[in-house]
């Protein structure tokens, strides 16, 4: 779609582009590269060929921001029990007909962004709200990079740790920029065939692995995974069996893998939620397989919620839903039985956060003139 676009503050050039030799340009960010003629957006709608340029249109624009618990992006072992602030903007790389987030993600209207804030004023709020990281989320901050990316900085120079939730849909030539301010990451893991990925998704499998394990050998962000199981096209004990394997395989077992529960919303309301016992049922064929870790999430199932040691099974972290209930590490973040290390980022104890979700203002946190 053409329309007249005009540069605002909100607009900012962006790197990641190539001009074409019909005059086109070319977004190389992600796998998609969206072929733009003047005034025209991408796919993922934010980015537009402005007077012959790719430039970010929301740049300081956020759909609003939240205070949640670590749990629920999900990461198990990133901080457990710590207070994170989660934001996103508008739009998306991908197409998914079940999103779960569609009004934010699938939207186009620029009216969605009813919160701004520079990326020092969301540093400050999430010094001030006492949040241990600062979490793109909602929809993919892959579209909103550089935004993302002035975002982590801030936060690093505040002691701020920060968290992609992220389908992983980037180019090889921006990978490394994008992941480089990141702490940790959820990788959005929808399925394990490319039929899947290109018929509900608009998008291609390969490169999601292709950059899973480039993130998880080749830098030092935490990973861990998560699997919406919709009834009928996922769920399948083959296909969640081949995934596991590649994933011992690939990434290794120590990647803490979550299998989310489906319900019905955008555009496949026809299908039934997923049963609980389809998420048990994926959990116990992931830790059959050698997974360490493997989680149920969306349902009532404080077992399929829990922390167990890999070796001798202790609970080491007991949840029921986003409360911590129980805590059995040392010192060192290892059982306290048999001293087995836990993967990921722990600190002495948990915090205390709790489920609580709290809305927050940005505006409160801009500094006066």
């Amino acid at each position: 779609m053409t329309e007249t676009l005009a540069r605002d503050a909100f607009t900012v050039a962006t790197r990641y582009w190539d001009t074409l030799a019909d005059g086109r340009v070319q977004c190389d960010l992600c796998p998609r590269l969206c072929k733009m003629k003047p005034g025209q957006r991408g796919a993922c709608f934010v980015r537009a060929n402005l007077d012959g340029e790719v430039v970010l249109t929301t740049y300081g624009r956020s759909s609003g921001y939240c205070i949640d618990p670590i749990e629920k992006k999900p990461l198990n072992h990133f901080l457990p029990g710590t207070p994170v602030l989660s934001f996103g903007t508008a739009g998306c790389n991908l197409a998914c007909k079940f999103c779960q987030n569609w009004d934010i993600s699938k939207s186009r209207e620029l009216d969605t962004l009813m919160d701004r804030a520079d990326p020092e004023t969301i540093a400050r709020a999430a010094v001030t709200t006492g949040c241990r990281a600062v979490a793109f989320t909602y929809n993919d901050p892959v579209i909103f990079h550089e935004y993302a990316q002035d975002v982590a900085r801030a936060c690093r120079e505040q002691g701020i740790r920060t968290v992609a939730v992220t389908a992983n849909y980037i180019s090889e030539a921006a990978r490394a920029e994008f992941y480089a301010g990141m702490d940790a990451a959820n990788v959005d893991l929808k399925a394990f065939s490319e039929r899947f990925y290109h018929r509900l998704t608009g998008a291609h499998l390969q490169p999601v692995l292709d950059n899973l394990e480039w993130l998880v050998h080749e830098t030092g962000v935490w990973v861990e995974l998560t699997t919406l199981l919709i009834p009928g096209e996922n769920d399948g004990d083959d296909e969640i069996r081949q995934m596991c394997e590649w994933v011992i395989e690939r990434l290794g077992p120590q990647v803490p893998m979550h299998f989310t529960a489906f319900h019905p919303d955008f555009r496949m309301t026809e299908y039934p939620p997923t049963p609980v016992e389809t998420l048990r049922r994926a959990r116990r064929i992931a830790r059959n397989a050698g997974v360490h870790h493997a989680y149920t999430g969306n349902a009532w199932d404080p077992d399929g919620q829990s922390t167990w040691c890999p070796a001798c099974n202790r609970k080491l972290i007991g949840r029921s839903g986003y409360e911590i209930t129980a805590w059995n590490l040392d010192g060192e973040g290892r059982c306290d039985v048999c001293a087995t290390p836990l993967a990921g980022v722990f600190e002495l104890a948990p915090g205390q956060w709790g489920a609580r979700r709290v809305p927050v203002r940005l505006a409160e946190f801009a500094p006066h003139p």
